[in-house]
């Protein structure tokens, strides 16, 4: 049987990069050279042991693109060397969350990379269905951003964003800066950007914020940016039990608030009924792009709506992966780590 080199992470905090079976198409599946893979906030959980432990030993990783190096008998619309990007998430097709494209409530659902092996590998064979093509002329390390960004796509849809709402950020981290970029595309205005890193509040205003403070200069500024009647839209994008608590009191009544930044499965968040009624506040989960939202995202990409330049220099090759991920925290200059097969 033929190997291939895989990061496998053996234990929270420890990978192995070692020689593991190369996969074989299944009939409905193309076998995906793989050619970059982005590091999520969502590998970091994996990685630091608060989020799907139980899929462990693994090879994480989702935010991938590479070439189809082969397909399955029954696939006939994908051509070798074709340059793709990839739905990470896979459901059963036929059930009422499949068709309404709410596909991670599908009682059978599967995530490249969470729930089974994922990307930082030199292959993997996917569904054929879930394979998008890409631009040739579109970089790879431009093309890995399609993932996080259908992320944010999906998010503003849930949100309703439109032009001239006011949208508070919390968080100004590679997901943060996303957010900024696609709601400036959108065109919301103003735009205010909180973040506890002055460097990354320096990034978000060069993605397009209008405002970007520090955690305690946040209140007065949204008050001030909307005549003191708050904001439309505030998206939490960090994970944090008291940034949603402090959310809520940035929104308008009337407004909205998107769940967006994961948190540990203990935290609450705690919601004052009687106002969220009278005042007619809504509130939305969304964590992941999938389906229509993956499609959008990489036309967004193709065609230069988002600047990525900030999120594509941090390169690392697979052997160096645990080094990569140990200095994740300490590298905030760097909105996105990319890991080159």
């Amino acid at each position: 049987m033929s190997t291939m080199r895989a990061a496998v992470l053996i234990e929270p905090g420890r990978f192995e990069v070692r020689d593991v079976p190369r996969p074989e198409p299944k009939r409905d599946e193309a076998l995906i050279r793989i050619a970059r893979t982005g590091i999520c906030g969502t590998d970091m959980h994996i990685f630091h042991g608060h989020y799907a432990a139980e899929s462990l030993p693994m090879i994480p990783g989702h935010e991938f693109t590479g070439h189809v190096a082969a397909v399955g008998a029954g696939v006939s619309d994908l051509s070798e060397g074709k340059p793709v990007v990839v739905d990470m998430n896979i459901g059963c097709t036929r059930c009422y969350w499949c068709r309404r494209n709410e596909i991670l409530n599908c009682p059978e659902m599967q995530q490249m990379g969470i729930t089974m092996d994922g990307a930082f590998a030199e292959y993997i064979s996917v569904p054929a269905r879930l394979v998008i093509p890409a631009p040739a002329e579109t970089p790879a390390e431009v093309l890995a951003l399609t993932e996080p960004l259908a992320c944010v796509v999906r998010a503003a849809r849930k949100a309703r964003v439109t032009f001239g709402q006011t949208v508070v950020v919390i968080g100004a981290g590679p997901i943060g800066n996303l957010h900024v970029q696609l709601l400036r595309t959108i065109g919301a205005a103003p735009i205010i950007v909180s973040d506890i890193s002055q460097a990354r509040l320096d990034m978000a205003k060069e993605g397009g914020a209008d405002i970007a403070v520090l955690p305690d200069q946040l209140q007065d500024a949204v008050q001030s940016a909307t005549q003191g009647r708050g904001a439309d839209i505030v998206i939490e994008s960090v994970g944090n039990a008291a940034l949603y608590a402090q959310a809520q009191t940035l929104m308008r009544k009337g407004g909205h608030l998107a769940v967006f930044g994961l948190t540990g499965p203990e935290e609450t968040l705690s919601l004052d009924i009687l106002t969220t009624i009278l005042d007619e506040n809504s509130v939305k989960g969304s964590v992941a792009g999938m389906g229509q939202d993956m499609h959008d995202a990489l036309t967004l990409l193709t065609h230069g709506r988002i600047k990525t330049k900030a999120f594509t220099g941090a390169d690392y090759p697979l052997e160096d992966i645990q080094a990569a991920f140990d200095s994740f925290a300490d590298r905030p200059q760097d909105l996105k780590t990319q890991i080159v097969m």
